[in-house]
């Protein structure tokens, strides 16, 4: 296997990031909203995220709360500011402090700790074979480690807000992860770091800056390399297009033709009024990009969480092609819908419109450092054109908080260019997985870069499927990567347990 990743995001108009009040009279597809990045599709997104799990409430998990420090980089006074950070411990298949047993330590992303605990099945799936510790960590500003008690008033005060981005959250893991080995005696344990999507970036880059604390790391759907021009533009659209395109040529053709037919009714008399009894949409439509939004957002969830045994590409499409024969090219739309979404009522159009205290926090985010140029031209994808436009973001950034993105900081501070010359030389034991069915993996290192820089991937997997709980279902696909990231992973362990007997060794002698 060689290739790996795509991360995970929703491409929601409101999980997402810029939530700018910019209108719009046609159905274009918005250049601005950078996807959040997620391992796993949240299904309702007004549901409440910050509860913890019916897996993390049991007796195996045991809920923590570290003093952190605001700013691990300066010495002001207000740097030693400290909030309490959430993290979470399973010592269920534990080794015990004498044993050296790994420490699995999960990177919490863009969204409360709790929601990914269950789902995210890797590190309790090879718990007992490792006899692994296993460490799950918050990111700053999200769920219960947001400084000052709440995201909107850490989000107000300005002085706060700048503490917010990723080169903090690193620290913050590292300082926990510390705290842990302290706590539980296990000096020489050797931790492997895992993360999805966002939280796949951060775990490559933590093995990167942090390799005396983290012997290796697994970056699932990781896209590092969405940055400056590394990337196309319309490499995340491009492959939810071939999605559908392989899929169905007739589901592809007729979402193409959507976009034209919506405007086109829009603008007739009632024309709104049309399109919302034909959507059944659960009030009326104030501009056709409302539709036009909603109805992207559907497509591209599809395709960035294609996964067995559900595959919502080809359910989107059984709904489209199986429409009465006669159906115009909006009813089939309307049908595909109905396919995806089930048969409601009515369908809420803007059910992702108002935004949560995550979205919140990921829009300064990508409005900060994390600035990945999505867009794409006239006829290069499934959408119409909506190129990405740098000064136009900048402009919108700037009128929300009043400061410009850093669009070259993370291949300033991270690197990203010629990779595979620049990291064969510095870097080692990251393993890189993909699902070459995620739009994310256009982004993803697609190639070894190195005997430790590995790239893995499958032809038909999604976005950050690999770090999943392993279902009986599961392809073999599936089992075969996973199996292969196991060993990986083992080797790397069992070349630490031999250099750490020839150093105590050396130094008995």
């Amino acid at each position: 296997m060689d290739l790996l990743g795509s991360l995970l995001s929703l491409w929601l108009p409101l999980l997402l990031l810029l939530c700018f009040s910019t209108s719009i009279s046609s159905a274009v597809y918005h250049p601005h909203k950078i996807p959040r990045l997620s391992p796993i599709r949240r299904t309702n997104l007004r549901d409440p995220d910050d509860t913890l799990t019916k897996a993390s409430r049991s007796e195996d998990f045991k809920s923590y709360f570290y003093e952190q420090t605001l700013d691990h980089f300066n010495y002001n006074p207000k740097s030693y500011t400290k909030f309490n950070q959430s993290y979470v411990i399973n010592s269920k298949f534990w080794g015990g402090a004498k044993s050296n047993s790994p420490i699995f330590a999960y990177l919490g992303a863009e969204a409360p700790l709790a929601g990914d605990i269950e789902t995210i099945g890797f590190l309790p799936d090879n718990a007992p074979r490792f006899k692994a510790l296993l460490v799950y960590i918050e990111h700053r500003f999200y769920g219960n480690s947001v400084p000052h008690g709440s995201m909107e008033k850490a989000m107000k005060n300005k002085a706060i807000r700048g503490y917010f981005n990723s080169a903090q959250a690193l620290a913050d893991y590292a300082e926990v992860l510390m705290h842990v080995k302290h706590k539980f005696s296990a000096k020489n344990a050797p931790i492997i770091v895992v993360g999805g999507s966002y939280g796949g970036m951060l775990a490559s880059w933590f093995r990167l800056k942090y390799p005396h604390i983290a012997l290796g790391a697994l970056a699932s759907s990781a896209p590092v390399l969405y940055f400056d021009d590394i990337t196309p533009q319309n490499g995340y659209d491009s492959i939810v297009t071939k999605n559908f395109k392989e899929e169905s040529e007739h589901c592809y053709q007729t979402i193409r033709k959507s976009w034209s037919e919506i405007d086109e009714v829009a603008s007739k008399t009632n024309g709104l009024s049309i399109l919302s009894k034909r959507f059944k949409t659960c009030a009326p439509l104030s501009s056709p990009s409302e539709l036009a939004d909603y109805l992207a957002s559907m497509f591209t969830m599809a395709a960035q969480y294609n996964a067995p045994p559900r595959y919502p590409v080809a359910e989107l499409c059984s709904g489209i092609d199986k429409a009465p024969e006669g159906t115009d090219i909006l009813g089939r739309i309307f049908a595909g819908v109905v396919s995806f979404r089930k048969d409601e009522s009515c369908y809420d159009v803007l059910e992702n419109t108002i935004p949560s205290e995550t979205d919140i926090g990921w829009q300064w985010q990508t409005c900060s450092e994390m600035v990945m140029p999505m867009g794409h031209g006239s006829n290069d994808t499934i959408f119409p054109s909506s190129p990405f436009n740098l000064p136009d973001f900048i402009k919108d950034c700037k009128s929300s908080y009043g400061v410009s993105p850093r669009p070259h900081w993370i291949t300033t501070y991270y690197g990203g260019h010629d990779i595979k010359l620049i990291f064969q030389r510095f870097g080692s034991n990251i393993i890189f997985s993909n699902g070459l069915k995620d739009p994310y993996s256009s982004a993803g290192v697609r190639e070894n870069l190195s005997d430790s820089l590995l790239a893995v991937y499958t032809a038909k997997g999604s976005h950050c499927l690999d770090i999943l709980a392993a279902q009986k279902t599961d392809p073999s696909w599936l089992v075969a990567q996973r199996k292969l990231e196991v060993e990986i992973i083992e080797g790397w362990i069992k070349q630490y347990y031999a250099d750490l007997e020839i150093f105590f060794f050396k130094n008995k002698n």
